[in-house]
């Protein structure tokens, strides 16, 4: 018979699980990884194309998102020009290829969950919340800071 405590370690098994499955259908059958799909998205919004304010926006490291861009590029999804307006600054704008990859990409994994989560009372909410940060705590996860995506670059 499994203990209350074998059901806990499964379900948490579980959401590993779906993250990995996820993430490796993600790749397989789109050649990205959740960052770089959000760094796509994110561009072709139009707001944040330079490497300091799409690292801002993705809550992401410049280093991180100067790889997730040398990668997009290499693939021909983005193109990085100077700016006219500060020839300093690099931005970002997304290919016709990339748009079109972006177009048929699902949502993030990230999204999905929190249009689920908004559907609940937010006492409920709050109740997850404080278990999962408990949950951190226990198995030492260390603090990732603001990262709202559930993914590794």
């Amino acid at each position: 018979m499994l203990t209350l405590e074998d059901h806990i370690v499964i379900s948490l098994r579980r959401i590993s699980q779906a993250i990995d499955t996820w993430s490796r259908h993600l790749l397989q059958t789109y050649g990205l990884t959740s960052p770089q799909l959000a760094t796509l998205r994110e561009i072709m919004a139009g707001k944040n194309v330079s490497t300091g304010t799409l690292a801002v926006a993705l809550h992401l490291s410049q280093p991180t998102v100067t790889g997730i861009l040398t990668r997009l590029e290499q693939r021909g999804l983005i193109e990085r020009l100077r700016s006219e307006d500060d020839r300093r600054s690099v931005l970002a704008t997304v290919t016709d290829e990339g748009r079109e990859l972006a177009s048929k990409a699902p949502q993030l994994l990230r999204d999905g969950f929190c249009q689920e989560l908004r559907q609940l009372p937010l006492d409920e909410q709050e109740r997850i919340l404080r278990t999962l940060e408990r949950v951190a705590e226990m198995m030492h996860a260390p603090d990732v800071g603001d990262v709202p995506y559930l993914f590794n670059e």
